[in-house]
């Protein structure tokens, strides 16, 4: 099974999360990063926040990605004003999925709002196989998070396989389930 894990982080929260199911997946990893690359905080960061809510599309650094070379796509993205991030909007814009495997995942700091359902709406024509949130995970308790994090990796994998016609190199199993990031 090869995987590919999409996410944007502001904070190295879905960074954090992204890299455990990576452990657990041993899938590719994908961050999305904005165009200008600058890290904002205090007043700066909200200001600017702000102003990326309410662009549809922001501009991402350049990527490029095969979607056929991969049989299931894991999907994170921190929680903006009860919705996901607008890089994933820039992301979709730019690459189609369909036919997939798809898992969705988001961190936020308690206020998740329908950021799941509208990520799960970008994906129609695909099937979500599972979907979970975490509440600030990098600024929590870490080890806690990642557990969560690659159980529920371990959940997708076993949910992937769990057929007997299941792809060749279709791996689950404890065995896979690597302790600790850090």
């Amino acid at each position: 099974m090869k995987t590919l894990i999409i996410y944007f982080s502001y904070d190295g929260n879905c960074d954090m999360i992204a890299r455990g199911i990576q452990q657990t997946l041993n899938g590719d990893l994908l961050r999305l990063c904005l165009e200008d690359g600058a890290h904002r905080t205090g007043v700066a960061k909200y200001l600017w926040g702000i102003g990326h809510v309410g662009k549809k599309t922001p501009a991402l650094q350049p990527y490029t990605i095969d979607t056929e070379s991969y049989d299931l796509f894991v999907i994170g993205a921190p929680v903006w004003a009860g919705a996901p991030a607008p890089a994933l909007n820039s992301f979709f814009e730019k690459t189609t999925l369909a036919g997939k495997k798809v898992a969705l995942f988001c961190c936020h700091a308690g206020g998740m709002g329908k950021a799941l359902e509208k990520l799960g709406r970008k994906v129609s024509g695909n099937t979500v196989i599972g979907s979970i949130d975490f509440v600030n995970p990098a600024k929590g308790e870490q080890q806690t998070a990642l557990a969560k994090a690659q159980s529920w990796a371990q959940t997708l994998c076993e949910s992937f396989c769990d057929t007997s016609n299941a792809p060749i190199g279709c791996f689950c199993g404890t065995s896979n389930v690597r302790a600790g990031l850090f």
